[in-house]
């Protein structure tokens, strides 16, 4: 089998510059690359530039090589379509079906999956237009991702910004593992709001209870349901891990700023991933200045309290349709643990595995079982943490769909 063959449309937009790492970070992967810019694009980026990270001609006219006619070949040719930036020009153009330059021509004859980058001023992002454009692409089953916050051309900031080449590069590539043809992604029109990472409790004003979770699980399962089409918010707690493109990231340090968080997104959710590991106890006094070491005296006792139990919380107060998630971290009786904890938590879904001595915490690879309220049993073998949150996903679409 040859290399994956990917397209990369470039829109004319001052982030044209970001592609050039995008195509750099595909082409060292072992992807076959073909760079389609628009003729704005080439006022950022000359063709020279293209033709050399990606070694290959760069065409930018239906009119060149006609022979071979390349505004049908390079679509039907394409795994995958990737366009970044897409300005609001160019995803006008994409969604109202116009052919007036290779680039569009070729998004009519694929049938791989498109992935959309857009960038543009906030202005443009929110004008109705742009609303209904980007609509209407998601409703044919193109994956738009939604633009970063931060600093726009000039001085403007706000939401607009290109995502990090990186993060946009892991979206194509769990697009295109998973070889999803042209048609809505299974989690389109999806709501998810997912927990990771681990809660701290205060002790003084430098010291805190803490735990050993990374936040990779979490991180891993709001790429993969953004990949999949969802509107993904993620609740972070004390991570340091890069932001998935696409993903709204609001940060938490405690449980009760996680459960806040949490409570307060599960309004308009379809789907709730309680993945973050919470403090089950928080100390009763959390004092002002720090504790101090005397010499020949032992310090006090800390009185510890219980923290709420959010994903009992959610459960309780979902709405009907609503599915819930939990994980659960056992080091002993992982299986009869986490069927005990399933019916105490009363969530529909519950992820538990085995953790430490170097198990789950930390790693890029997991392995554990989904239990179904139903009764039913997932296991799922040692791997990537992401192939556990794909294998999660198709869980929760059993559950959405008999609801």
């Amino acid at each position: 089998m040859g290399r994956p063959e990917v397209v990369l449309g470039v829109g004319g937009g001052i982030a044209a510059y970001k592609a050039c790492e995008l195509l750099r970070l595909f082409t060292e992967s072992g992807h076959a690359v073909r760079v389609v810019p628009t003729a704005s694009a080439l006022r950022f980026v000359g063709a020279p530039t293209w033709a050399a990270l990606s070694g290959r001609p760069v065409h930018t006219e239906v009119w060149d090589d006609v022979a071979e006619v390349p505004h049908v070949r390079i679509g039907r040719e394409a795994d995958l379509v990737v366009i970044a930036p897409a300005t609001a020009d160019l995803l006008a153009r994409a969604a109202t079906g116009r052919a007036d330059d290779l680039l569009t021509n070729v998004l009519l004859t694929t049938r791989a999956p498109v992935v959309f980058a857009p960038a543009m001023h906030t202005e443009m992002w929110e004008h109705p237009a742009t609303v209904d454009n980007v609509a209407t692409l998601r409703e044919r089953g193109a994956l738009v991702v939604e633009p970063a916050v931060g600093r726009l051309t000039g001085a403007d900031t706000g939401k607009g910004r290109l995502p990090d080449p990186a993060a946009l590069f892991e979206v194509a590539r769990r697009v295109l593992a998973r070889g999803t043809a042209a048609g809505a992604p299974d989690l389109a029109g999806r709501r998810v709001v997912i927990s990771a990472g681990g809660t701290r409790e205060p002790l003084d004003p430098v010291r805190y209870l803490g735990n050993h979770s990374s936040g990779k699980q979490g991180y891993a399962l709001a790429r993969t349901a953004q990949a999949r089409g969802a509107e993904v918010t993620l609740v972070a707690a004390n991570t340091a891990l890069p932001e998935p493109a696409g993903v709204r990231v609001e940060r938490v340090g405690s449980a009760g700023e996680l459960r806040a968080a949490m409570r307060r997104e599960a309004a308009e959710a379809d789907v709730l991933v309680m993945a973050a590991a919470v403090a089950d106890f928080r100390p009763a006094r959390t004092v002002e200045q720090k504790i101090k070491k005397r010499d020949g005296v032992e310090p006090d006792p800390i009185a510890l309290v219980r923290n709420p139990d959010i994903l009992a919380e959610l459960s309780a107060e979902r709405r009907p349709g609503q599915v819930v998630v939990g994980f659960a971290a056992e080091t002993e009786n992982v299986l009869a643990g986490g069927r005990a904890k399933l019916a105490r938590k009363g969530c529909d879904l519950l992820v538990v595995n085995e953790v430490g001595g170097g198990l789950a915490f930390g790693t890029d690879e997991n392995e554990a079982v989904i239990l179904d309220a139903d009764g039913g049993e997932t296991p799922v073998p040692l791997g990537p943490k992401e192939a556990l949150a794909d294998l999660l996903w198709d869980a929760v679409l059993r559950r959405l769909a008999t609801r």
